[in-house]
């Protein structure tokens, strides 16, 4: 399904403009990961191929630098040596954040307030920039990455990634001030950048779903849907907060980062959703968006 938003993020409210050239959205189930799923690694064929598929289509972008962007405990910046780990569900394996062509990021420095070892604690915004060369970083053990951006650097190590890899969570309950301004700050690292989001709908679609069975669930989702469908950023700008908790909506923060950086960068946006469906009573949604 693919659709056109002429006219919908023109204009910016979120400061500078941003060199967004294009943004895949992909859920982030555990059960993506065969591993993971072991005997049940069919169920869940079709998503993985069309994840696949958006993320070979964003990497096509040739961009200067990748975001990654998901739900986690706490919203700002990740360190760049944080590592994602599977263990929690059963399988020992571990997948850090690419660091793209040359080794091209360093690790935090003195000085450097991005999220510090150990999950859970916030960054403060805007993310600094790396030390500068002949600096003497500080050692430190790696801090470990939500599930949510464990999915994204799994997806992106099923690819030749040609970019440095940056990564931001977002809290369940953050507001829409720190969404908007994450948004304005995709940019700083990098001139040209591309978006993966990360991101379930809503959990509660019939009686055996995590969230149990709710009747707003199908008209919020369809109406995730439609806005990935058409790029269309103010609908997704427009989801209740609120509304979302209920429906234990994971990827709204995200998705309202995605919509706040297509807004800042202007122009019209074309939108292509390939999936879309709710295998375990979890509404998932794999998508494009790219300059009209």
């Amino acid at each position: 399904m693919t659709g056109s938003a002429r006219g919908r993020t023109g204009g910016s409210r979120y400061g500078e403009r941003v060199p967004l050239v294009a943004a895949a959205v992909c859920p982030h189930p555990p059960l993506i990961v065969p591993e993971l799923a072991g005997a049940a690694a069919a169920e869940l064929a079709e998503l993985r191929r069309a994840a696949d598929a958006a993320v070979a289509r964003l990497l096509a972008c040739a961009p200067d630098g990748l975001v990654l962007v998901g739900t986690g405990p706490a919203t700002g910046w990740i360190a760049p040596s944080a590592v994602g780990s599977f263990r929690p569900w059963g399988v020992d394996l571990s997948v850090p954040l690419p660091p793209g062509p040359g080794e091209d990021r360093l690790p935090p420095g003195p000085g450097d307030d991005r999220l510090p070892a150990g999950p859970g604690d916030a960054a403060p915004f805007p993310p600094p920039a790396a030390p500068a060369a002949g600096g003497s970083p500080a050692t430190t053990d790696a801090p470990t990455l939500p599930l949510s951006l464990a999915v994204g650097a799994w997806l992106l190590a099923r690819h030749r990634v040609g970019a440095p890899v940056d990564a931001v969570q977002v809290a369940a309950g953050a507001s829409p001030a720190e969404l908007a301004e994450l948004a304005g700050q995709v940019h700083r690292r990098r001139p040209r950048v591309a978006l993966l989001v990360l991101g379930d709908g809503s959990a509660c679609h019939g009686t055996k779903a995590p969230g149990y069975a709710d009747p707003l669930a199908g008209a919020y989702d369809d109406g995730v849907a439609r806005a990935l469908a058409d790029a269309d950023a103010e609908a997704l700008l427009g989801l209740d907060p609120a509304l979302s908790a209920r429906l234990k909506v994971a990827g709204r923060g995200p998705w309202q980062v995605l919509a706040g950086a297509a807004r800042a960068a202007g122009g019209d946006w074309r939108g292509d959703l390939t999936y879309h469906d709710a295998p375990y009573g979890v509404a998932y949604f794999v998508a494009t968006w790219e300059p009209a």
